[in-house]
C-alpha cells in the first residue's frame, strides 16, 4: 500500500502553526515577515514529513520556463516599444523570455490575460500602464504569489512594486516652458480623458495649475478626443490623426492661442502638420511642444521640443526589479529576510529644440502687416 503524501495541513500541525503560515513560508512570500524561528520550524517539518508543494518542478524544468510576462495596453505607440525595449534588453541578458499580452486597452481583454495567469503561473509580471480600477485589488493580490511591478504614476497608491511618474510635475514643465518663452494663451491637446486614462487628466492639471500660478486662469483651452476613440482597435497613426485633427478642430473655431501642447510627441507630430497645412509656420506662428522624447522627435527634421523622462530606463528597472525579486524568492531561506518594497522615480526635463520660441505677439504682428503694407504702397507709387 503507498504511504499517503504529506499535505500543507499535516506541516501545520506539526509546526504548530497556521496553514496559511505554512503556504507563505514554503511559497517564500517575499513580501511577508516571519521570525527566524518559524520559518526554521516549518522548513523543519516540510523536511520530515517529505511535503512537496504542488505544481513545484524539478530545477531542470524551471531553467525552461524563465518567463516574464508583459501587460501593455498598445503595441502601436513608440512610448510603448520604447519601454518593451528597455524591458526586453535586461530579460534577454537574464536569460528570460518576454511574453506580451496587448490587452488593446479593453477591460475584458485585461480580465481573460489575468485569468490566464493561473495557468501560465511566469516567474514575473510588469504592467506598463495602470491596471484596469476594476482589477487593482485582483493585481496586488496576485503580486503576493509573483513578483510584480507597474510601470504607474505617483498619484495613485499601491503595496505594489512600481516605477513611478509625477505626471502633475510633467504638466507642470511644459507650461513653464511655454510661460517662459512668453505664451500667455495656449492649447492643450489630448486622447480621450477617461477614467481609465486618469494619468492624462494629471499632466493636464499641472499644466493648468501653473498657468493659474501666474494669474491666466482661463488662459488655457483644453481640446480633448472623443471616448470612442479609446475604444476602437488603435493604428499605427492613432495618435498622430488624434493631434492632427484636434489642431484643425482649433484653428476652424478660430480659438486664439500662440502654442500647442500635445499630451505626448505623437499628437504634437499631428498639430505641427495641421498648422503647416494652414500655412503657420512653427514655431514663428505657433510654438509646439509634445512629451516622451521618442526617436522620431530628435530627428533634425522634426526637431520636436519635449519632455524627456526616460522611457527606455523605466522599462530596464521593472525588468531588474523583478529578476531581482525572483532571485530572492528561489533562495531558500537561511534566516529572515526583509520586506522590500521597491519605488522608483526619474525627473523628467525639457528638450528645448526648434518647435518653441518666443510669443509673437499682437503687436509684432501688426506692425509685421504695416510694414508690409507699407512697401506695397511705395512699390504701386514707384510704377505710377
Amino acid at each position: 500500500m503507498s504511504k499517503r503524501k504529506a499535505t500543507s495541513s499535516d506541516v501545520a500541525k506539526k509546526a504548530g502553526v497556521s496553514q496559511a503560515t505554512v503556504s507563505m513560508v514554503l511559497n517564500r512570500k517575499y513580501n511577508v515577515s516571519f521570525s527566524r524561528e518559524t520559518i526554521e520550524r516549518v522548513e523543519q517539518a516540510a523536511r520530515e514529513l517529505g511535503y512537496e508543494l504542488p505544481n513545484r518542478r524539478n530545477k531542470k524544468e524551471n531553467k525552461k520556463e524563465k518567463l516574464i510576462v508583459v501587460f501593455c495596453p498598445t503595441l502601436t505607440s513608440p512610448y510603448y516599444v520604447l519601454l518593451l525595449q528597455g524591458i526586453e534588453s535586461v530579460a534577454n541578458q537574464q536569460g528570460y523570455g518576454v511574453f506580451i499580452c496587448n490587452t488593446q486597452r479593453d477591460a475584458r481583454v485585461e480580465e481573460k490575460y489575468l485569468h490566464m495567469m493561473q495557468t501560465v503561473r511566469p516567474q514575473g509580471i510588469i504592467y506598463t500602464c495602470n491596471p484596469n480600477p476594476d482589477f487593482q485589488k485582483r493585481v496586488e493580490e496576485l503580486a503576493m504569489e509573483i513578483p510584480l511591478v507597474i510601470i504607474s504614476n505617483k498619484e495613485k497608491t499601491t503595496t505594489v512594486d512600481a516605477i513611478n511618474q509625477d505626471n502633475t510635475v510633467v504638466g507642470r514643465l511644459m507650461a513653464r516652458h511655454l510661460l517662459d518663452l512668453g505664451h500667455r494663451d495656449v492649447a492643450f491637446i489630448t486622447p480621450p480623458l477617461t477614467k481609465r486614462q486618469w494619468q492624462r487628466s494629471k499632466r493636464i492639471d499641472g499644466f493648468v495649475k501653473e498657468f493659474e500660478r501666474e494669474g491666466l486662469k482661463g488662459h488655457v483651452i483644453i481640446k480633448a478626443a472623443d471616448e470612442s476613440m479609446d475604444r476602437q482597435l488603435p493604428r499605427m497613426d492613432s495618435e498622430y490623426s488624434m493631434g492632427y485633427q484636434l489642431t484643425m478642430e482649433l484653428l476652424d473655431e478660430n480659438r486664439n492661442f500662440t502654442a500647442i501642447a500635445g499630451q505626448n510627441d505623437m499628437m504634437a507630430f499631428g498639430a505641427v502638420d495641421a498648422l503647416q497645412e494652414r500655412r503657420l509656420h512653427v514655431p514663428k506662428d505657433v510654438s509646439v511642444i509634445g512629451c516622451d522624447n521618442i526617436f522620431y522627435s530628435g530627428i533634425r527634421r522634426m526637431s520636436l521640443t519635449t519632455i524627456e523622462h526616460f522611457v527606455a530606463l523605466k522599462g530596464r528597472d521593472a525588468c531588474d526589479i523583478v529578476i531581482r525579486k525572483i532571485d530572492m524568492n528561489d533562495q531558500f531561506y537561511t534566516g529572515i529576510h526583509p520586506t522590500s518594497l521597491y519605488n522608483i522615480e526619474y525627473t523628467p526635463k525639457v528638450i528645448a529644440r526648434k518647435t518653441t520660441s518666443y510669443a509673437r505677439t499682437r503687436k509684432n504682428a501688426d506692425k509685421e502687416n504695416n510694414t508690409s503694407g507699407k512697401k506695397h504702397t511705395s512699390s504701386e507709387e514707384r510704377k505710377k
